[in-house]
């Protein structure tokens, strides 16, 4: 897990009404972390110049760039209050859901050996689509033209503490 700290001293008033104002945020994750930013400074009144020199500041090379922060920007004060990503159009994908995520761990269990095509024609899908069910999905990885759980199962955990227990 990712902590990121946005954070900006301002000294504000004139006179015996000076105020010091602490601006901190901690939040998680990538460019929704920059939004939520985004969204506390444009509650507390900063202008979109400010707030993305603040993100500079914050996140250096890894700032959004100066439009989409402006963009962000115009979208809070037109009254937009969630600062997740907007569900994109296309069409959706029907070959990682869990149906075929099963499908394919059937398929691996039952022959190692299988490439990634010979996999994806069994499923019928793409060979993309496959291999990222295979690594991202499954957590294998390619040995030797087999793929292999990068961590051990149940099973094979219980049989080690059974083993080491003797």
């Amino acid at each position: 897990m990712q902590v990121a700290a946005f954070a900006q001293f301002a000294v504000g008033g004139r006179g015996s009404n000076t105020c010091v104002y602490v601006i901190a945020i901690f939040t998680v994750c990538g460019s929704t972390e920059q939004r939520i930013c985004i969204k506390f400074c444009f509650k507390i009144g900063k202008t979109a110049t400010e707030t993305y020199q603040l993100l500079q500041q914050a996140y250096g090379d890894d700032t959004m760039c100066r439009t989409q922060v402006f963009d962000c920007l115009r979208r809070f004060k037109e009254g937009r209050n969630s600062v997740e990503s907007d569900p994109r159009s296309g069409r959706p994908s029907t070959s990682r859901n869990e149906e075929m995520i099963a499908k394919v761990r059937t398929i691996v269990r039952n022959n190692r050996r299988l490439t990634v095509r010979e996999t994806a024609n069994d499923c019928g899908i793409f060979v993309g689509s496959c291999g990222a069910i295979l690594t991202d999905d499954l957590h294998m990885k390619r040995v030797c033209a087999k793929f292999v759980p990068r961590m051990l199962t149940d099973d094979q955990r219980e049989e080690r503490q059974i083993i080491a227990r003797d």
